[in-house]
């Protein structure tokens, strides 16, 4: 019996690595591709006949994540691994969150691929021992995961970056607006923006919560 894929990515490149990965093992078939979250969902609609969805995280239209967790609650008998390059603690953490069964690296060699999705099929997790240290170490660190959790909330812009990273160096609006070519009234503008979206009253509180949950 051979088991059913379905190769999520945005790069066509990365697909076909993923085909010739798995070209060495007979025992595995890929069904279809998509090339986004959302042709993914639009494919399942079709056929989801599947076991497993290698998914990549940053896409367009519908990101990975997301996909996955609109994919966990219609189909949860698919399995998905998450297929990136990115392994940063948000990444690690917003996908387990979302449902995903496993996470492997794009580098991954055909061996380690190949034995992720049988791990993973017979109801283990895919990870390379990195990975699988970095998720333990974020469910076991509450704080961490809740400095993801409030980092996401707070949708702060480029330009405010900016300013809350004049503002930990000490300096004064003034000297911000000169700074960023503002006028003092703007940086004044962005500075309240700031302290309504982290919820602080003051410069010392913005900074330090900014400081915090990894903003600068």
């Amino acid at each position: 019996m051979k088991i059913k894929l379905a190769v999520v990515d945005d790069n066509s490149f990365l697909i076909k690595a993923v085909e010739d990965k798995l070209a060495f093992f007979d025992d595995v078939i890929i069904k279809w591709k998509a090339i986004d979250g959302l042709q993914c969902l639009e494919k399942l609609e079709i056929d989801n006949r599947l076991d497993l969805i290698l998914m990549d995280i940053e896409m367009p239209n519908l990101n990975g994540v997301d996909a996955t967790e609109k994919i966990k609650n219609k189909y949860p008998q698919i399995k998905i691994i998450m297929l990136t390059v990115f392994d940063n603690d948000e990444n690690i953490f917003n996908a387990i969150k979302a449902g995903a069964d496993g996470y492997l690296l794009k580098d991954v060699s055909p061996d380690q691929l190949h034995k992720g999705v049988l791990d993973t099929i017979n109801g283990g997790a895919a990870m390379t021992p990195a990975i699988a240290l970095r998720a333990l170490k974020l469910l076991r660190n509450p704080l961490v995961v809740e400095n993801i959790k409030e980092q996401e909330q707070v949708a702060i812009t480029n330009r405010e970056t900016e300013v809350l990273e004049q503002l930990s160096k000490g300096f004064s609006y003034t000297k911000i607006a000169e700074n960023l070519f503002l006028s003092p009234s703007t940086v004044r503008k962005h500075i309240e923006n700031i302290y309504t979206k982290l919820q602080v009253h003051n410069k010392i509180e913005a900074v330090q919560k900014a400081k915090r949950i990894n903003l600068i």
